[in-house]
């Protein structure tokens, strides 16, 4: 048996959440199959199964949040053909990008926009035909959506380079919290998660009593930067990486214990991204991406992202082997 095989037996035989199935969050909408920030693909995340759908967002010029990854937005909308002329480049936390900005249009003009498909190897048969979606436009989707299934789809944004949009006079914090506000979802029971990598959640913290979650890449946290991060967050969101390690490969190492540590602190755990391509998939799980999704959650995670909800929903409601 691997010395990875012995270390997650013994870590799942452990875990006390073993047979809980974590939220599906719909990263992005469900963007395996729609181009990704549209209300197609968020519709469609929640039509699959997913619990909440995730809008990252970024300011107009005008001050109106809309649901992009990045504000960088020529690599997801037909900017470049519509506005050659407003083509920049500009340092965005502390990287030179070459493009086209969303601080740099109206939301009028960004409203003449349509989405397309960001990665090569996607389908690209619904480019062209999805417009920009703001805040407001997801928080009413996901209410609408709540009624219709006839369950809570709660909403999951991102605060997007909050320190660069604050230094240009479009401060994220105050525009997210008023949007929940107008919605009625700005509460400590609403299915509201804000996220984010930088330290912004400390300044929302005493502003609001919904769910932070503190975004995490890179190292693995000490059990007293835990400590920290419940001092004003509800949980972390690591990258998959801190929870199972890889050699550069995408060969699979032993388990850290970074979620048995992190519940210890009273913290959820959230991780990103599940995708089902080869491009993203270790080959340690053979092309079947039910088998990642699973291990995560008899790993005792609290949630998974994922541009897949449907494999999420067929990975999770899978029976167990029979006994021996």
């Amino acid at each position: 048996m691997s010395r990875f095989l012995a270390a997650m037996i013994m870590t799942i035989a452990g875990s006390a959440a073993m047979a809980a199935a974590p939220l599906i969050i719909g990263h992005r909408g469900a963007a395996g199959h729609r181009p990704e920030h549209t209300l197609a693909g968020y519709r469609l995340a929640a039509e699959m199964g997913a619990d909440y759908i995730e809008p990252d967002l970024v300011s107009t010029k005008d001050g109106v949040l809309i649901a992009r990854h990045e504000n960088e937005i020529g690599s997801t909308t037909d900017v470049a053909a519509t506005f050659p002329d407003r083509k920049r480049t500009k340092t965005i936390d502390g990287t030179s990008i070459t493009g086209w900005f969303s601080e740099d249009f109206t939301l009028a003009e960004i409203k003449t926009l349509r989405a397309r498909e960001r990665l090569d190897f996607r389908s690209h048969a619904w480019d062209g035909q999805f417009a920009v979606p703001t805040f407001d436009d997801v928080i009413e989707l996901a209410q609408q959506l709540g009624n219709e299934l006839g369950r809570p789809i709660g909403v999951y944004p991102e605060t997007k380079h909050p320190t660069y949009f604050r230094g240009v006079g479009l401060p994220l914090e105050d525009r997210v919290l008023s949007a929940l506000d107008r919605h009625g979802w700005n509460t400590a029971s609403a299915p509201v998660f804000i996220q984010s990598f930088e330290t912004n959640l400390r300044e929302i913290r005493p502003r609001t009593k919904v769910k932070l979650i503190q975004l995490l890449e890179g190292k693995v946290p000490t059990d007293e930067e835990l400590r920290t991060i419940k001092s004003y967050a509800d949980g972390i969101g690591p990258s998959t990486r801190l929870v199972i390690p890889a050699a550069a490969d995408g060969t699979l190492l032993a388990p850290t214990d970074l979620v048995a540590r992190a519940h210890a602190a009273g913290l959820l755990v959230h991780v990103w991204t599940l995708r089902s391509e080869p491009a993203f998939l270790s080959p340690f799980y053979n092309g079947d991406v039910g088998v990642e999704f699973r291990r995560f959650r008899d790993l005792g995670v609290d949630g998974i992202f994922t541009d897949f909800p449907d494999a999420a929903v067929r990975a999770f409601h899978v029976p167990p082997p029979p006994s021996r």
